[in-house]
């Protein structure tokens, strides 16, 4: 029985959940005050919105100030590193203008710049695990595909558990296989979801391409995707680029600090790797760049893009609660962590708009840049911030996958086909260092009852 048949219960029956609703919410409710109390830090944040420290790592680095001999903190242009490594400098120099999320990838799970030759052999291992069999297709890709097809990569995840032969091995080196499997396949369950959800739900073209497994991640993902298979070298090497971009982010993020949480428990690889889809799949996480996107069809719709001013208001609207979806937030700006740039953000641009070059498509882009720059003047002065406000890299993301050709249902997906190597990075830490199950602790604030027989109550 799906929501709208229990909506159709009958008019008792309808009041009874009403009733329990009403329950849910009234039981729910704990009063805001009580946080400041006891010193919770909601969100693993403090009263300044940095993350509370629950772990260390060395797979990546997120640095958005620096200190002064004095100890004095100050605020600094972001940098992201991989391993010790600025990511930055990892994709400016690319001199043989290669492919470089296999070698992000490397760097990631082992912790150093591969050599040439070791470099060949982990590409050749992963296009010899870029496969799907057809029975796996017919009978997990096929059957009742999701609309959301982060649900339909959630699936596939899982259901990969009973085509394991050793599925419940979390030795390092098993662990290290199923891993490098994900990384290989999950651009194939992505595009071949797609084109499930396309013919049984909108009844268009099926579509399944086998991948060349002498083409990079990139390519692949183009070459599957589009019907004649075609793509141009810039096409191929901006996806590269935005792959590099969202392959990891600290150990703090939402989806990876879920996946060192499930990993600390024990389960397996597939598990651990749902519930970061999980995590990913949420607006406020995996699905920004959508409502970027979402946000920049209602401005088209709702005022002179052409007029500096027109924008303005508009956006004043959206902070405001008065236009848009209502939550007074202008997507794609402001980070976490970031204060004065986004390193992937500053990247992902320049990209952007080599790219809406090539498309015709700059004054699309000088959109972008514009209200880029009024949103964070308007945003630092509405909210009396001392600190400057950023574009994060959802910003331009959804605007890259959309000169990409690449359909929203697969923005998402995309982000997690980037991501798993980050979440495999850190799960293999996890496990390298056996550490305890991860416990936080939740402060009771209710009162205790004695229990009252229900002919009495």
């Amino acid at each position: 029985m799906d929501y709208h048949e229990m909506m159709e219960l009958g008019d008792e029956l309808d009041q009874q959940f009403d009733e329990l609703v009403k329950n849910c919410l009234i039981s729910g409710e704990i009063d805001q005050g009580l946080y400041q109390k006891y010193d919770v830090k909601r969100g693993l944040r403090d009263a300044n919105g940095k993350g509370v420290l629950t772990g260390l790592t060395e797979i990546s680095d997120v640095l958005a100030v620096r200190q002064d001999e004095n100890g004095v903190s100050h605020p600094i242009d972001g940098e992201l590193y991989f391993q010790g490594v600025n990511v930055v400098d990892l994709i400016g120099g690319n001199a043989k203008k290669r492919f470089m999320f296999e070698e992000a990838t490397y760097l990631l799970l082992f912790g150093k710049l591969p050599k040439e030759e070791e470099l060949e052999s982990f590409i050749r291992i992963l296009g010899s695990l870029r496969e799907l069999s057809s029975e796996f297709v017919r009978d997990v890709i096929m059957k009742a595909p999701p609309a959301n097809l982060m649900n339909a990569l959630q699936k596939c995840i899982v259901l990969l558990y009973s085509y394991d032969s050793d599925p419940d091995n979390i030795s390092v080196d098993n662990v290290l296989r199923q891993s490098l499997q994900l990384i290989a396949k999950m651009p194939l369950m992505a595009v071949y979801s797609y084109y499930a959800y396309r013919h049984f739900r909108l009844e268009k073209t099926l579509l399944v391409r086998p991948p060349k497994k002498d083409l990079s991640t990139a390519e692949n993902i183009l070459y599957m995707l589009r019907k004649d298979g075609n793509f141009t070298d810039l096409e191929a090497r901006v996806l590269d680029v935005a792959l590099v971009l969202h392959a990891e982010h600290g150990g703090g993020n939402n989806s990876t600090f879920t996946n060192h949480v499930v990993t600390s428990s024990g389960t397996d690889t597939y598990s651990a790797v749902a519930a970061s889809m999980s995590s990913l799949k949420g607006p406020k996480h995996g699905g920004a760049n959508l409502k970027v996107m979402q946000m920049f069809e209602d401005l088209r719709a709702n005022c002179n893009t052409s007029d500096e001013d027109s924008l303005t208001e508009y956006l004043t609207a959206i902070l405001d609660k008065k236009a848009f979806d209502g939550a007074g937030l202008i997507y794609g700006m402001g980070h976490a962590v970031y204060t004065d740039s986004d390193p992937r953000e500053v990247m992902l641009k320049k990209y952007a708009k080599l790219l809406s070059q090539a498309k015709g498509m700059e004054r699309e882009f000088e959109l972008y840049d514009t209200v880029e720059r009024i949103s964070a003047n308007l945003i630092a002065q509405r909210r009396h911030l001392f600190k400057p406000i950023c574009a994060n890299v959802d910003f331009y993301s959804g605007f890259v996958y959309t000169m990409l050709g690449i359909p929203t249902e697969l923005f998402t997906p995309i982000f997690a086909i980037a991501r798993i190597s980050g979440w495999s990075a850190h799960r293999l830490e996890e496990l390298v260092n056996k550490g305890k199950i991860i416990r936080p602790a939740y402060r009771y604030v209710g009162e205790h009852r004695g229990y009252v027989p229900v002919e009495d109550r």
